[in-house]
């Protein structure tokens, strides 16, 4: 997924690779959204109590964008001049000596449009985008360093197969059906073989994740009933509503706290990773130096 300073000069932004998600972990949120406490139903409600709810949040979307640039700036590094009429991406970061540029950001927002869990992130904020690309670029770095298993094409484009269920918007493009799926993706700038590749690689930055974080974590009986108690059964007693039996969800529970670890471990290597580097975010009119 890198960039060299000598391909600015070329237009061809939309070429490189990528954050994450993940959101990590839209999958990175820097990549991991925090948990927010299961919210009980409303006095005199009919509806059965709410379980709590998984963190929302993923590992950011990584890969190679096959399509076209964003509208871009006028350059920004020192020295350059651009030929008659030609545009040049802008930088917005640099990662160890890698660059994010203004396409990257516009892939990012794109892509996250297709996230099953996209809808449930808000309005896009291109902050929080520039901020994912850069946790999933320090990601992609160590997955260099420390190899993992390789996900396939194949398998990746197994698990679109399943995505085209999950996106409410792909309905009206009929998307079980091949041609379907094409029109849809290219209302987002995507081919299939584009996209796959971005979600081949987003599916290894969630399988390291996996491996490094979530590997040897283990939820104690105690704080299962630990959160019952002191989370979930003072949310319920407040709305005047029965909470279910701890023995019907606790294994909801221990996912849920797992979920909470693995995301104060990820934060906590990301910011250890950013103290050890050098990232710089480039702001609209700051040059690289």
């Amino acid at each position: 997924m890198m960039k060299r300073a000598a391909q600015l000069g070329s237009g061809q932004g939309g070429g490189r690779t990528l954050l994450l998600l993940c959101a990590l972990l839209m999958w990175v949120s820097r990549g991991v959204a925090q948990n927010v406490p299961p919210t009980p139903v409303p006095t005199g409600a009919t509806a059965a109590p709410a379980l709590p709810a998984l963190p929302a949040g993923s590992v950011p979307s990584v890969a190679k964008s096959q399509a076209a640039p964003t509208a871009v700036v006028e350059p920004t590094l020192p020295g350059m001049q651009p030929a008659q009429g030609e545009e040049v991406d802008r930088v917005v970061a640099i990662v160890n000596g890698q660059l994010i540029l203004d396409s990257d950001v516009d892939r990012e927002r794109r892509f996250a449009a297709l996230l099953p869990y996209g809808a449930e992130g808000g309005p896009y904020n291109r902050d929080e985008a520039i901020e994912r690309l850069i946790n999933r670029d320090l990601i992609l770095q160590q997955l260099q360093l420390q190899p993992g298993g390789e996900v396939t094409q194949e398998a990746a484009g197994r698990d679109l197969d399943a995505l085209r269920k999950s996106i409410p918007t792909c309905a009206k493009y009929q998307c079980e059906t091949q041609e379907g799926w094409d029109k849809f993706l290219a209302t987002q700038g995507f081919d299939e073989e584009s996209l796959t590749s971005l979600w081949r690689q987003r599916m290894e930055v969630l399988e390291f994740i996996e491996q490094r974080f979530r590997m040897g974590i283990r939820i104690l009986p105690a704080e299962i009933q630990d959160y019952y108690t002191n989370t979930m059964l003072p949310e319920y007693a407040a709305q005047g509503v029965e909470a279910p039996p701890l023995r019907t969800i606790s294994r909801r529970i221990q996912e849920v706290l797992l979920q909470q670890r693995v995301s104060k471990l990820l934060d906590d290597w990301l910011t250890s990773l950013r103290a050890q580097g050098n990232v710089v975010v480039l702001h609209a009119g700051e040059e690289v130096r």
